[in-house]
């Protein structure tokens, strides 16, 4: 059976006692999480979170691309979330190639060149966490007004460690 096929009986289960149809578009929490899109992570239970109650982001190793800055703009801007939390975590693929590792794989399987993409890797997991957190707070289109704060989930234990907090600007 296709996993396609497997997933529509979950979600027919799961329709069938659903009853959050009416809640509001804007997160009840107020939150936006941009976390990292493996598939150990369960960002709603980890966090605590139910249907509703935050912006979940994700993408590989949870990187503050320009595409999560466009998204927590809209969270922002239209829905009023007033703030963020950065979680990247243990074990990380994107920590195992550089940028020229996987242009060449592409290159090798695809017959592509990707030139200068950067598919944003990263050598130093707690850096990283720094560094999208310093992206966040140094752009122009995150309200400076919303606490930021940068996490590492640890996929052995459950556990998430905070790295780093930025107080939102007086």
């Amino acid at each position: 059976m296709p996993v396609y096929d497997e997933v529509q009986a979950a979600n027919a289960a799961f329709a069938a006692t659903f009853t959050a149809g009416d809640l509001p578009m804007p997160p009840a929490r107020r939150v936006a999480v941009v976390t990292c899109m493996d598939a150990r992570i369960h960002p709603e239970r980890l966090l605590g979170l139910n249907i509703g109650d935050a912006h979940v982001i994700r993408n590989a190793g949870g990187r503050v691309s320009e595409d999560a800055i466009r998204s927590l703009v809209i969270s922002q801007q239209l829905l009023g979330t007033g703030e963020i939390i950065v979680i990247h975590h243990t074990d990380c693929g994107m920590l195992t190639f550089s940028n020229a590792d996987l242009a060449a794989t592409i290159k090798r399987n695809l017959q592509v060149d990707v030139g200068e993409r950067d598919f944003l890797p990263f050598s130093d997991l707690e850096q990283s966490v720094r560094d999208d957190v310093a992206t966040l707070r140094q752009s122009p289109l995150i309200r400076a007004d919303v606490p930021i704060t940068g996490a590492i989930y640890d996929v052995t234990n459950g556990r998430v460690i905070e790295v780093v907090r930025s107080p939102a600007a007086a």
